[in-house]
């Protein structure tokens, strides 16, 4: 049987975060303010709640659904939070910094610049997902990583 239809979507990677989220739309404005976010898709449930949206960011796309707590739909609100952070690259990591924070970000790790050679930082969105940003600024050689990482006072990060 040949198939002309390709296994991965025009403009999809193939691993795709898809998140669920209360107030899911809500959320899709607020990715559009703090990370000019494009809809791609939208559909509601006959109760008028987002069934399904996909959104894109940068290059990637991020799916997500209203929480469904009757199917087993739950987000990190009503977990009490996420072990998942969404990694996102940029151009210019300050000025993105600077628009997710004034759009409602929590920041929870300072920008700054890593010894992995990224300048990163993160942070919580609203609805309790977790991002950290990040621009590559330097070329740092596995051996230089490996030095800088045990070399790391933990009691340091994250403001402790």
């Amino acid at each position: 049987m040949t198939n002309d239809v390709q296994a991965i979507p025009e403009g999809m990677h193939s691993l795709t975060p898809y998140l669920i989220i209360k107030d899911a739309p809500a959320a899709i404005a607020f990715y559009q303010e703090a990370f000019g976010a494009e809809v791609l898709t939208r559909l509601q449930w006959p109760d008028g709640r987002l069934m399904h949206a996909s959104i894109k960011i940068g290059d990637s796309v991020l799916m997500m659904s209203e929480e469904l707590p009757e199917l087993g739909g739950v987000g990190p609100k009503g977990l009490g939070g996420s072990p998942v952070t969404i990694h996102l690259y940029v151009e210019d990591v300050d000025a993105a910094w600077k628009k997710a924070i004034d759009a409602g970000c929590t920041a929870t790790m300072p920008l700054d610049d890593t010894f992995w050679g990224d300048r990163f930082g993160g942070m919580t969105d609203p609805f309790g997902h977790n991002w950290s940003l990040a621009q590559h600024v330097r070329d740092v050689s596995p051996e230089e990583m490996m030095k800088a990482a045990s070399e790391m006072d933990m009691s340091t990060m994250c403001g402790s």
